[in-house]
């Protein structure tokens, strides 16, 4: 865990938004600082407005985070819906509400939340302990932030939490009503069961060939053989542009030499501290007491400093190094506060220093060890710099070779080979693909692109046997396909599918005999009590079902038990009709006080989400959200 003198490392910052703040990464962090006044509004707020351009990002960064969760079953279609998309306006709509509501009553986290809130958080420290520099900004790259956005954007995040935690640590739910939730979830009934089999009734029916031609004119979906084609395609991507990239010995040395910093190590310096702590805003009294202290301090170690371990585990204010005697590991430049890191550069290795004032008190420093600084050999970062030279050239020559790609597939329509040699790539094949993209195959095979199957199948590509247009299915990534043989939607024959519909009718109408006979029964047991023809009894409840499923046990559940034995019934899919025989109602005479309490807590946490909507939607109110137009389906990236 980080020190407590690291507390003002910014650029760490960022990572509270992948780790502890899932409503950023899912509507937007620009949404809730940036209030753009353009044209293009879609709402307003508090008198400022939502543009189309923040909505669209907004549904770019909730497009990611479905990606990441889905993998390869990710569909945009399935998520960029009018319904979809009103949910995230009125998303982002309570997240402006609170933001003016923030600003309003002028809240804003200390330094001390922010500094707890980013030692809390996982994943940026190294095997021993300490803070991974080079992994923080590495990530801060990728998520293309500022320190100085960013560390605005995490306060304005806190304080909007401060005004929706007040109001969800308020909400609590009576203990009657809690207890009596407990009560109905661990109910017990004991009950019978007796089954009407679909197979019992199976000789009862009689079907017709009318009735097989009814069920094959009103099921022709089930019946149907989509269209289908073999198909050829050839796909330009990042990658094979990469591929076509020679990188020689002499532009490595030269961008070697040109960015040698960034495969330079800084100096490293190990210290111990003894903090004196003392708040900026202390009075002259405090601050004056604590240097006082200091300089106590400081005159002992003068006087004996192989005491320095002893005299932090006794006077040192950081809870982080004192139990350590002081010690804080290894750190480079920008680490540390500023005066702090000063001080300790000065320093020779075993050297203690004067006070060191920064905002946290009054420190002494004692450096224990020096890592000199060092540049990595141009051998040990050469496939890096390889690497990177490709990925800078790689998007200049796609663009080059994506127009001839475009240019030879229209101009040569016949045939997908000479785009293919033109280009060094490889023509592709895929047999019995259909108008659709088959979600079992997913987004692996580059083909199976709704945008791009669209395209195949146009009457142009399908009748004339001409290449597709090339279409960009992602980002740097293009295809073009030819169909080679067509078949056309048909629909299995009658007599083809005859054998198999009788089965299935048989099935159907055997089930509603069942049913009816399940009914039946039912009716006159609740009529007149009889226990004959039913099985063993079984004690079941809401957390143990045993082996039924979960229509019967709501039936069971829900049955009237004021007078008993009571009766209930339900269609079982596939098995056929159960009635069930109540004839116990049971409540554990020792409740579980463990499950309660986390019954209470959960219900709890019911009213609190309650409450915070209704307060959210107070401020809507306050903040008279004006809705301008309708959001456009968004301009992502995304989008197929």
């Amino acid at each position: 865990m980080f020190d407590f003198v690291r507390t003002h490392q910014r650029l760490m910052q960022f990572l509270l938004l992948l780790f502890i703040f899932p409503s950023f990464a899912f509507f937007g962090l620009e949404s809730y600082t940036r209030f753009q006044q353009g044209e293009d509004a879609v709402a307003k707020v508090a008198g400022q407005k939502i543009t189309q351009a923040e909505f669209d990002e907004a549904m770019r960064r909730q497009m990611d985070q479905y990606r990441q969760m889905l993998g390869t079953q990710f569909d945009p279609k399935m998520f960029d819906t009018p319904e979809q998309r009103k949910n995230l306006l009125d998303s982002l709509i309570s997240q402006r509400a609170l933001a003016a509501e923030a600003a309003r009553n002028n809240l804003a986290p200390s330094d001390q939340a922010v500094q707890q809130t980013i030692l809390g958080m996982e994943g940026l420290t190294t095997p021993d302990g300490k803070f991974d520099n080079d992994r923080y900004k590495s990530l801060l790259a990728m998520q293309g932030m500022t320190p100085v956005s960013f560390e605005a954007r995490l306060r304005h995040d806190l304080a909007v939490q401060q005004l929706t935690a007040a109001v969800q640590d308020s909400a609590f739910a009576p203990q009657s009503v809690s207890a009596r939730v407990s009560d109905i979830a661990q109910q017990e009934r004991e009950v019978q069961q007796m089954l009407f089999k679909p197979a019992d009734y199976v000789s009862q029916v009689k079907v017709t060939d009318q009735q097989l031609q009814d069920y094959y004119n009103k099921n022709a979906s089930q019946f149907a053989i989509p269209e289908q084609a073999n198909i050829e395609y050839v796909v330009l991507n990042q990658a094979a542009a990469e591929a076509q990239i020679k990188v020689s010995d002499d532009d490595i040395k030269s961008y070697y030499e040109q960015n040698k910093k960034r495969y330079s190590v800084d100096e490293q310096r190990r210290a111990s501290h003894i903090l004196i702590g003392v708040k900026k805003d202390a009075s002259e009294a405090d601050k004056q007491a604590a240097r006082a202290k200091a300089e106590k301090v400081l005159a002992q170690l003068k006087q004996n400093p192989n005491d320095f371990a002893k005299l932090a585990k006794e006077n040192s204010d950081d809870p982080g190094s004192a139990e350590k005697g002081g010690d804080l590991g290894f750190f480079g430049p920008g680490m540390m506060v500023k005066p702090f890191e000063d001080a300790a550069y000065k320093l020779k290795e075993g050297e203690i220093s004067g006070l060191v004032q920064s905002d946290f008190g009054y420190h002494i420093i004692k450096v224990t060890g020096i890592k000199p600084g060092s540049v990595k050999p141009l051998e040990e970062v050469k496939g890096e710099i390889a690497a990177d030279i490709k990925k800078q050239q790689s998007t200049k020559k796609f663009s080059e070779m994506a127009e001839t790609f475009r240019d030879t597939v229209y101009e040569q329509a016949d045939s997908l080979k000479p785009a293919a040699d033109k280009l060094g790539l490889k023509v592709e094949t895929a047999a019995n693909v259909t108008r659709q993209a088959d979600p079992a195959v997913g987004q692996k095979a580059p083909f199976n692109n709704q945008k791009f199957l669209t395209a195949l199948f146009s009457d142009d590509v399908v009748k004339n046997k001409r290449n597709s247009e090339a279409i960009e299915v992602a980002p740097n990534t293009l295809i073009a396909g030819r169909i080679v043989s067509h078949k056309p939607a048909s629909k299995r024959p009658f007599d083809e599918v005859k054998a198999g519909i009788r089965e299935r009718v048989i099935q159907e109408e055997a089930a509603k005999l069942a049913q009816q006979a399940g009914e039946a029964k039912l009716a006159a047991l609740k009529a007149k009590d009889d226990a004959s023809g039913f099985g063993p009894a079984k004690v079941v409840s809401r957390n143990k079902r045993e082996d039924l499923d979960a229509t019967s046990l709501q039936a069971i559940m829900k049955a009237d038990s004021s007078k008993l034995p009571s009766y209930a019934g339900a269609e079982l899919p596939q098995q056929g009709y159960a009635v069930y025989r109540i004839t116990k109602v049971m409540q554990p005479a020792a409740a579980d006080a463990a499950r309660r309490q986390a019954e209470a807590q959960q219900i709890s946490g019911i009213v609190a989400q309650q409450e915070t909507a209704a307060y959210v939607q107070a401020l809507k109110q306050r903040a008279k959200v004006k809705l301008l137009k309708p959001v456009e389906q968004a301009k992502t990236d995304t989008a197929e």
